[in-house]
């Protein structure tokens, strides 16, 4: 009995071994037409993880990032070309720290402008990636079927939702900062440093940002404003690698987008068919008297179902109604004649 338990087992690890090598699932032969990659053995050869100046945070210029990333990349093939691989970075706002002396030391010390720093750590911690996508903590993505049209953006490395006619202006509401691209590459390691650079100098700043954008109410110094202040008033190499994107909308106001959904969702058609848009929704968790309600909330969750939506039709389903989030219903299918 014993030998016959000694028997089966072997015969069961076998298969299992078997499977493992020989099934697509688990295959030990790399999927060329995978995205992830799993490099066995690390280059001994050294890169810019291994020198200790070359840090993460932004109190320290990133010198000659082009050339340690494209050796980086040269080291590890498996991640070249990068092309337009994208990683999203977002993040939530911290609260002041309550030691004033403490925060002296600290190069950021504002809560809007942790986004820049949060962008450098991630340009040094993955150097594969080509773009950097920020999002915003209070934003929605409502269009989980738009391709972003990365060959209009060839020659540029930062692209920010923008209107020329604000900017022409001098508005502080010109571009919006709570969702842009920006490239992996030294211009945007020089100019990260150079932007963030305004935010230690708060009150200096604050007064000349106020004084350069008559419609700014109030008196903080913040990201958005100093990014269009170094376009307008910054030397030429910034601004003309700034791509101010207004095709489709990178960025919205939830207000004027949640009562949109029904007719958007329209276009689909019974077959999941229609055009395709792009839009995130920012919302924050305080309530707006001017608004009635709980529509901000309301308007969140249509925004939510429609983008779930997206998802739900390459599977053959769709929710009945943006809001009932709780039940989905078959697609219909069409009928060949």
């Amino acid at each position: 009995m014993g030998r016959h338990l000694q028997t089966l087992a072997a015969a069961v690890i076998f298969l299992l071994i078997s499977w493992i090598f020989f099934t697509d699932q688990f295959s030990i032969f790399p999927n060329p037409n995978s995205d992830i990659v799993c490099q066995l053995q690390e280059p001994t050869a050294p890169t810019f993880y291994d020198d200790p100046t070359d840090i993460y945070t932004l109190d320290t210029p990133m010198l000659q990032w082009d050339k340690k990333r494209s050796r980086w990349l040269h080291l590890h093939p498996a991640f070249s070309p990068p092309e337009n691989r994208l990683l999203l970075v977002t993040g939530s706002q911290p609260a002041p720290c309550p030691d004033q002396g403490r925060t002296q030391k600290f190069f950021l010390v504002r809560s809007v402008w942790v986004k820049l720093a949060a962008l450098r750590a991630a340009m040094v911690a993955h150097p594969q990636v080509e773009w950097l996508f920020w999002l915003d903590s209070d934003t929605v993505i409502t269009d989980m079927d738009f391709v972003i049209p990365f060959e209009r953006y060839e020659g540029y490395n930062m692209v920010v939702d923008g209107w020329p006619d604000l900017l022409v202006n001098r508005s502080w509401v010109a571009v919006n900062t709570g969702s842009f691209f920006i490239r992996n590459c030294g211009w945007s390691m020089e100019f990260l440093y150079v932007w963030a650079g305004m935010s230690p100098s708060y009150e200096k700043w604050g007064g000349v940002l106020r004084s350069t954008f008559k419609d700014k109410m109030f008196p903080d110094a913040d990201e958005q404003s100093s990014l269009i202040y170094l376009i307008l008033e910054g030397p030429k190499r910034w601004r003309e690698k700034i791509y101010m994107e207004n095709r489709y909308a990178l960025s919205g106001y939830w207000h004027g987008i949640v009562g949109r959904f029904d007719g958007m969702r329209a276009e689909y058609g019974a077959w999941g068919e229609g055009r395709r848009r792009h839009a995130e929704v920012p919302c924050s968790g305080e309530h707006n008297t001017e608004y009635e309600g709980d529509s901000c909330s309301v308007g969140m969750k249509r925004a939510l179902d429609f983008a779930d939506d997206q998802v739900l039709r390459n599977y053959g389903f769709v929710h009945t109604g943006l809001g009932d989030a709780s039940l989905v219903v078959p697609l219909k299918r069409k009928v060949d004649h």
